[in-house]
């Protein structure tokens, strides 16, 4: 329980300052100084009556914010000044107009685009997170300031994540994940965009994120002791070449060791790469390429490398401006260690990403970030009012690997992995992808769907009657080519919806019936439609028809003739709708948690499929429009449904109820030998009692796969299974899928 001390609080707020001072010092003159001194002064008196979840006062956080955005983000007085201000116009009385005249029009900008959105949102919306974000990034078009200082907002509310309630963590932990974390990648923040994964890993998943670090605390020691021995040699030959150099190494975030041992299958010990070695070259701009070339061949001389783990990131710096070269050496110990070769302004571009871009801005290399920003800029500018795709969009063009693709006369372009040629004729002009029918790849003829790869020459082959389609946004990867064929398909609506107004009258006409407001509201009524523009628009399309319309004017004791075409009849959908209203409704009233298990009346739910959560797992319930989804916290499906619908998420718990069975998968491999399948079968069957819905084994040289779909009651019963099953002479590992 936190403690109110007046006295000791007023000490703690002066000497949390006094630190930012010290970090701003290298760039702040008097001026700049007395500027921050306004507004700290300002943001003492707006919040002081503030308090943060843990109890402490509210401008710790401010201050903290300012602190990363200078700090770790290399930001200057403007941004720390606005950092120290980001919650005054939100939170107290002060206007943006005050903050303007004490500040000027760009602090005021500034914060403007920090501030979030409340009380002005359609109700249609679906997600206000996503509405915050997309504001957030109109920012953009004058300054990106904003979104460094919103990952540094950020970045503390994760670090003091642990007052919140469990399900707000939850919540928090999945929209990071799935927007920030993207958005520190993109912008090169390589240090924030790693310790906000960890920060959400230890949320989700805490058993394993404590595991990890035990575990390197444990081998801290030795592995300091293997570092110095290794790089002994190679201290010694760049100082005989008479190299400037600083060698530093840094120990792999715990989120990426767990995602390397989930995506290699392979235990904590044998992921090699735990750390990585770092030289760190004082080279002048037109040479460091060269000299990084340069100690690359003094490393090889001294050490085996992996051909194959090569990075040449500095001839072809990643987009956001990253730059660096990367080998992968074998130790005289026998263990691979990774090495990263860079120049000291490559260094702190790979450290502070943008800010550090922004700082190299006259240089004639600034990578790829300036072309993805004016994209984004683009996006924001057009007309596409979804929120929800908007981000999606963004999301994809945050994080995803890029390909390099050539028009019919060498120009290049860029596209994430897994684009296709509606996305390349989108890239080059609106006209190309609205009319594109398909292409010439390498001269060989192929669909628009076509998934291109790096390095392809590309002629596209358009016609005038070719308009975009609702199935192509099932093929395109780029935020370009999905906000232009939805502009063309809303028009194409409008168009749809105003042609069927006029069919419309000219059936009421045919029917002898007015065309008023009252009759139109019927007929949308009747048959169940949501809005009116939607009956227009399925008349538009054909959808409803003459005969549909006088069914809706049939007379009430002729009901059991009464006709409504199977999709507008009030289906499952919709009862569940009904339903779902009434369970958010009663979660109101007795908001505990929602208790899991088969006899529940008032509150049906799912068990979502993507994950399959058991009884013993840690699970979240989602209320959607279709109903209530049950998913394991760490699902990624759930990650994202989270981070759109975070005021929908319940709480839940499992009842304990034996005689429910649910549905689980398991992979076991192992050594091949006779009667192994009914050993295993025992095991299951016999011994545990448990039904197999399905099981299959494969064996190839000795060696076996098998996977069996299993009926368990809980996570306990089913680690019982697991154990039992690794017990057998011949097994490997087990582990649920």
């Amino acid at each position: 329980m936190y403690t109110i001390d007046a006295e000791q609080e007023k000490k703690e707020i002066l000497k949390r300052y006094r630190s930012l001072l010290k970090v701003c010092k290298p760039k702040s003159d008097h001026q700049d100084k007395l500027l921050i001194r306004k507004a700290f002064n300002l943001a003492v008196e707006a919040h002081k009556d503030m308090r943060r979840r843990s109890g402490e006062p509210y401008i710790y956080h401010p201050i903290e914010v300012a602190t990363i955005a200078v700090g770790e983000i290399g930001l200057g007085t403007t941004s720390v000044i606005c950092a120290l201000l980001h919650d005054v116009v939100e939170d107290t009385d002060y206007t943006l107009a005050d903050i303007e005249s004490m500040f000027g029009e760009k602090v005021a900008r500034i914060i403007d685009g920090l501030t979030k959105i409340e009380g002005f949102l359609d109700q249609k919306t679906p997600s206000e997170q996503a509405e915050n974000f997309k504001k957030m990034l109109l920012t953009l078009t004058d300054d990106v300031r904003v979104i460094l200082i919103k990952l540094a907002d950020r970045l503390h509310n994760m670090r003091t994540i642990e007052h919140m309630p469990r399900e707000k963590q939850l919540k928090i932990a999945s929209e990071t994940l799935y927007l920030y974390v993207p958005l520190a990648h993109r912008l090169g923040l390589y240090v924030i965009k790693s310790e906000l994964e960890d920060l959400s890993l230890k949320v989700n998943q805490p058993e394993v994120y404590h595991e990890i670090e035990e575990k390197l605390k444990k081998s801290e020691t030795q592995r300091k002791r293997f570092i110095e021995q290794f790089k002994l040699p190679i201290k010694q030959q760049l100082a005989k070449e008479g190299i400037v150099f600083e060698i530093t190494y840094r120990t792999k975030a715990i989120s990426s060791i767990w995602r390397k041992m989930n995506t290699k299958k392979i235990p904590f010990e044998d992921v090699y790469d735990i750390f990585a070695l770092r030289i760190i070259l004082d080279s002048l701009p037109e040479n460091e390429n060269r000299d990084c070339w340069a100690v690359f061949a003094i490393i090889t001389e001294l050490y085996t490398p992996n051909t194959e783990r090569l990075r040449d990131w500095v001839s072809t710096p990643k987009s956001n401006g990253y730059k660096s070269l990367h080998t992968t050496v074998m130790s005289n110990e026998g263990k691979w260690v990774e090495i990263q070769i860079r120049s000291r302004r490559m260094d702190e571009i790979a450290e502070k990403g943008y800010a550090a871009h922004w700082k190299y801005k006259g240089d004639s290399d600034e990578g790829g970030l300036d072309i993805w920003l004016a994209k984004i800029r683009e996006m924001l500018q057009s007309e596409e009012s979804n929120a929800m795709d908007f981000v999606r969009g963004i999301k994809n063009s945050l994080y995803s690997k890029e390909i390099i693709v050539f028009t019919p006369k060498g120009k290049e372009y860029t596209l994430p992995e897994e684009s296709c040629i509606i996305d390349f004729g989108y890239a080059i002009h609106s006209d190309l992808g609205n009319h594109c029918i398909g292409a010439k790849v390498d001269n060989k003829l192929v669909p628009i769907n076509h998934v291109l790869k790096s390095g392809d020459q590309i002629e596209i082959i358009t016609s005038k009657k070719q308009t975009p389609q609702q199935a192509w946004l099932n093929y395109v990867k780029t935020s370009r080519a999905v906000s232009r064929i939805n502009a063309v398909l809303k028009d194409q609506r409008k168009i749809t919806i105003d042609e069927g107004r006029k069919i419309l009258s000219e059936y009421l006409i045919q029917l002898n019936i007015k065309n008023t407001p009252e009759n139109i509201k019927h007929i949308v009524t009747t048959l169940n439609i949501k809005v009116t523009n939607d009956l227009y628009y399925y008349i538009g399309t054909k959808s409803i028809g003459l005969q549909e319309l006088k069914d809706c004017f049939a007379e009430l004791n002729k009901s059991s003739w009464f006709f409504i075409p199977s999709f507008f009849k009030k289906s499952k959908k919709q009862k569940v709708k009904e339903l779902v209203d009434r369970v958010s409704q009663q979660l109101k009233t007795n908001p505990a948690s929602l208790l899991l298990n088969e006899e529940v009346e008032e509150i049906k739910y799912t068990i979502a499929t993507c994950c399959s959560p058991i009884p013993g797992d840690a699970v979240i319930a989602i209320t959607l429009p279709t109903g209530i989804e049950i998913h394991n916290t760490t699902c990624t499906k759930a990650i994202e449904l989270m981070s759109n619908y975070g005021k929908k998420i319940v709480k839940a718990k499992w009842n304990n109820q034996e005689e429910v069975s649910f549905l689980a998968g398991l992979k076991i491999n192992g050594f091949d030998k006779k009667g192994i399948i009914k050993d295993l079968s025992r095991i299951i069957s016999e011994d545990l009692n448990i039904n197999i819905r399905s099981f299959n084994i494969e064996s190839s040289e000795g060696i076996f796969e098998g996977n069996v779909m299993v009926y368990i009651q809980n996570t306990e019963h089913l680690q019982k299974l697991i154990s039992n099953l690794k017990k057998v002479n011949g097994v490997d590992s087990v582990r649920r899928v």
